[in-house]
């Protein structure tokens, strides 16, 4: 492992009852995960909470009113409604990178569109976070567009399992539609070569920090798709290093066109495994 492909700040916010937790205790969490990779990449999403993570400090009379929370005030959303929030968060991880050779970067959950982008973007350099930006694809309209929002952006990171939610319209918490969660969906395989493509185009990276990337065969195609780099669990890296080291680049695009031509997953898992396996 080289570095830190998520780090998610919620379990900071979930525990700390009525009110956001102090800049004090935030920057010293964050400075632990720094200092524990000097030389590598920590990549940290600012506080994702909403829908099915509510918090009382971001509460607020439109939150509390949505017949679907999902398509509501949640994560860039509700931190822009709650600005000091943001503005806290991104203070203590610029308190927790003084003086470490490490440089942050950070990124935005739920970003729409280039103005959701700019929107962060300029709350960083105002906080004066020394740091490379992101912004989570998450939302169909984020990979659609995302040579617009890589204007204001340093990288793009793929929330696989929020990005099938809403491209499939099925709710990540109903198990009677959980066949559209499958990341090896071909249209959800259509959006990830558009971001990827995307970054390549602007020179910037795109990976991926949903579950997709633990998937060994699905990794190799995720890396023919365009994508630049994958984060996972720590139990998944050896399987996962171990099949891309395996195959060629070239292997692998033709993995990801070939799954990207079926219909449905379970054919593009097939697809796939035909290409990768010689056959």
């Amino acid at each position: 492992a080289e570095g830190v492909g998520l780090f998610r700040t919620e379990f900071l916010f979930l525990d700390a009852g009525d009110r956001a937790p102090s800049e004090e205790a935030q920057a010293a969490a964050y400075r632990e995960v720094l200092e524990a990779f000097p030389e590598g990449r920590v990549v940290i999403r600012v506080l994702d909470a909403g829908a099915d993570k509510p918090l009382p400090f971001l509460s607020s009379d439109s939150s509390a009113r949505e017949p679907n929370p999902a398509l509501g005030v949640r994560g860039l959303r509700a931190l822009l409604e709650h600005p000091e929030v943001l503005t806290g968060q991104l203070r203590a991880l610029a308190r927790a990178a003084e003086g470490l050779p490490v440089q942050p970067e950070v990124m935005a959950p739920m970003v729409a569109d280039r103005a959701d982008a700019r929107a962060f973007a300029e709350t960083c350099r105002t906080a004066g976070l020394r740091a490379r930006v992101g912004a989570m694809v998450e939302i169909p309209s984020a990979a659609l567009r995302a040579r617009s929002v890589l204007q204001e952006v340093e990288f793009l990171s793929l929330g696989t399992n929020d990005l099938s939610q809403y491209t499939f319209a099925a709710d990540r918490q109903v198990g009677a539609v959980a066949r559209l969660q499958d990341p090896w969906q071909p249209a959800l395989l259509d959006l990830v070569a558009i971001a990827a493509e995307a970054a390549g185009a602007e020179g910037k990276g795109c990976g991926v920090c949903g579950e997709a990337a633990a998937d060994p065969l699905l990794a190799c195609v995720l890396v023919g798709l365009g994508v630049s780099s994958l984060s996972m669990g720590s139990g998944a890296l050896a399987m996962v290093r171990a099949e891309l080291a395996r195959h060629t680049l070239a292997q692998c695009e033709r993995a990801a066109a070939a799954a990207r031509a079926a219909d449905d997953a379970e054919g593009a898992r097939r697809a796939a495994t035909a290409v990768l396996s010689g056959g």
